[in-house]
């Protein structure tokens, strides 16, 4: 028998094992499965070199649950160990003293396995008693057994052993007898090890049998020994690929289309990525692509290794380049991680390019569904949007696709406005919008649909990147003002008429929370509508993009803004200015005399106040300016009064205005049924 103390810098390594992984203490099974599998596959390289010439015999791992025991056991038939084995491998542990180590490593549970070979010791996690049992493959090797109860003492003694490998004997502690539940074992077995190259057993396989299932004869293998991303894509077939998928992504429907990733040089990487139907909203779930390292299951957190717009994908992706365990922030610092990454983005950019030119009319109509992730990436990877570029598509109202080039090709001889820029003219809901669509089309501009739920960003961003470009909605202007070519016709309006039109429309537009109306006059031709509700381009963009994402509540709590054009040359509107200026001039006139004068003589008090010098003079003036501005007040209230009841009484007006708001959706609930009885009164 020998005892020994394990070769380690700090007393207190099992306490810092039990503190520090306790959160991800189930990572255990993982690195005491991929030891063993290490083992096993060591062997297998040797017997293929000739420097094992005996039986490999049943190459497999297995793991056994004893309940009554208390017992976790991992076992191979791999190299095994012998006494000098362990001395080397298990015995002594480098540490740079216990202080560093706790520094570098408190955040991460995972960095302490992958950086310091703890792979076995991650077994104290769960263990008051670890015991290994093995016999190494060496000609005249002694079987030994090594146990230590997580103190840095250990005791180790020839033992017999008849069968080459290693046992890992666990005698959970109080704490984790979760893992001594089959049920347990088989999930995490089933999360880390599915995919392991050598057969992982544990427990026996089901039948139902008089009610219930009752365990066979038969051992049950857990893993698929040769995943499908292992294989050559030349020897795969389409249902081959549909198959895995609904093993990775059971219940799901199948994918649109998928990339086999194969790369051995500068770095190693394999790896199936899929990509699924989007759903109406971005679905930025984190454990959709899965991260192996020579299929030994590494974490489904892949922020680092994949660029954040390839989170809308599915798959797995394996590389022996990656560490077994590592950190996110050794993940996004790693330069080969970035490498990696870099390379993926290029893959799915040269496929989605072959696609669109190998058969363009089918990429148009797998569009609906790829078009989120296309602009996900545009938006937030700069070499995405420059190879994607080529096959990125504009889609319009009447579905007709166009790249970008082919776009601008159309429109910029017709739209192009007066001061060299080219417009996009887009709507985002082709139904509500139909009339202002309408309107833009009869003056022979194309418009664009829009209607995704990153396409305000993809405006913004499009603007900066092509030149002399900007993006217009229908609804944020007349047709006629849209693109404007040349300078606006005035409205032929004396002051009187001006004041008269925007008084008498404004005081019958609705008053609604956090709704503001303004009220503009133009002279946009006798054929068009009488009035149309526009809403501002920027000032809305800006209210939709706080919608989206912090650090916008100005924009996001402003009131939404509607501006109603009247049109003055339109016949009904030239009637409605010139009744009110027959029915109100004898009224209005006299108020707005009154009005001049009196702001001539505030204007003249002002004057003497500023000039004079004495504090007494100044407050009398002041006194006086008050009273006067007093008096224009009410002069202009009783102005404003005069003129709301008259509009009140014109139903024309009314309707005039409820025609606008219809046009925009903005008409609802008891303003709707008003306008329809009006609509009858009026026939």
């Amino acid at each position: 028998m020998a005892t020994g103390k394990i070769g380690v810098t700090t007393e207190n390594i099992f306490p810092v094992i039990k503190k520090f992984l306790y959160s991800d203490h189930e990572i255990f099974l993982r690195e005491l499965v991929s030891n063993a599998i290490d083992a096993t596959q060591k062997l297998k390289t040797l017997s293929s070199f000739g420097e094992f010439k005996g039986e490999l015999g049943e190459m497999n791992v297995k793991v056994t649950v004893d309940k009554e025991k208390g017992t976790l056991t991992v076992s191979d038939h791999g190299i095994g160990m012998d006494a000098d084995d362990i001395e080397k491998y298990i015995n002594q542990i480098a540490f740079s003293g216990a202080e560093e180590f706790l520094e570098k490593y408190k955040d991460t549970a995972n960095s302490i396995i992958g950086h310091f070979g703890l792979g076995f010791y991650s077994a104290f996690m769960v263990s008051k008693k670890v015991e290994i049992r093995s016999l190494s493959y060496k000609e005249g090797a002694k079987a030994v057994s090594w146990v230590c109860d997580g103190s840095p003492e250990y005791e180790m003694n020839e033992i017999e052993k008849s069968e080459r490998g290693t046992d890992v004997i666990l005698y959970i502690d109080d704490d984790n007898k979760e893992f001594l539940e089959q049920t347990r074992i088989d999930t995490l077995l089933k999360k880390y090890c599915r995919f392991l190259p050598v057969p992982v057993v544990s427990g026996k396989e089901q039948e139902w049998k008089d009610g219930k299932y009752v365990d066979t004869d038969k051992d049950r293998v857990i893993n698929a020994t040769e995943p499908l991303w292992t294989k050559k894509p030349a020897d795969l077939t389409d249902k081959d690929y549909l198959d895995f998928y609904h093993e990775l992504r059971p219940g799901e429907e199948d994918p649109m289309f998928w990339i086999h990733l194969n790369v051995d040089y500068p770095f190693t990487l394999t790896g199936i990525l899929y990509f699924p139907k989007i759903k109406t909203n971005i679905d930025l779930q984190k454990n959709r692509i899965q991260l192996y390292c020579n299929q030994v299951y590494v974490t489904d957190q892949v922020e680092g290794v994949v660029p954040e717009f390839m989170m809308l994908m599915q798959g797995v992706i394996d590389s022996p380049d990656i560490p077994l365990n590592v950190s996110r922030s050794y993940l996004q610092a790693d330069q080969q991680v970035k490498k990696i990454s870099s390379y993926i983005s290029k893959k799915v950019a040269e496929k989605l390019d072959r696609m669109f030119k190998d058969d363009r009319k089918a990429f148009e109509e797998k569009w609906n569904d790829i078009e989120v992730f296309i602009k996900y990436g545009m938006l937030t990877d700069e070499k995405f949007y420059d190879a994607s570029k080529k096959f990125f598509l504009l889609k319009d109202v009447n579905n007709n696709y166009y790249t970008l080039e082919e776009y601008k090709k159309l429109v910029e001889a017709e739209q192009t406005d007066k001061e060299g820029n080219i417009i996009y003219l887009y709507a985002n809901d082709r139904n509500a919008q139909y009339s202002y669509i309408q309107g833009a089309e009869d003056k022979g501009y194309n418009v664009l649909l829009l209607d995704g739920q990153l396409d305000q960003h993809l405006v913004s961003m499009l603007e900066t990147k092509l030149e002399k470009t900007r993006f217009v909605r229908v609804d944020s202007d007349t047709p006629e003002r849209l693109i404007r070519k040349k300078d606006e016709k005035n409205a032929d309006l004396t002051p009187l008429q001006a004041d008269l039109l925007t008084g008498i429309f404004r005081s019958q537009l609705p008053e609604e929370k956090d709704v503001n109306f303004i009220v503009e006059y133009n002279a946009l031709g006798e054929n068009d509508a009488p009035a149309v509700i526009t809403q501002n381009e920027m000032m809305r963009r800006m209210k939709e993009m706080a919608a989206m994402q912090p650090g916008m509540n100005f924009y996001g709590n402003m009131p939404d803004m509607y501006s109603l054009v009247v049109n003055s040359e339109q016949p009904a509107v030239k009637k409605i200015v010139s009744d009110a200026q027959t029915a109100l001039d004898g009224e209005v006139s006299p108020i707005r005399s009154e009005v001049e004068k009196t702001n001539e003589e505030i204007t003249a008090l002002r004057n003497s106040k500023d000039e004079s010098k004495e504090d007494s003079a100044k407050a009398d003036l002041d006194k006086q300016i008050n009273e006067k501005e007093k008096i224009v007040g009410e002069l202009r209230e009783k102005e404003e009064k005069l003129v709301k009841d008259y509009a009140s009484k014109q139903a024309v007006v009314k309707q005039i205005i409820d025609l606008a708001l219809l046009q925009s959706n903005l008409l609802k609930g008891e303003a709707l049924s008003a306008f329809i009885r009006r609509s009858i009164s009026l026939l």
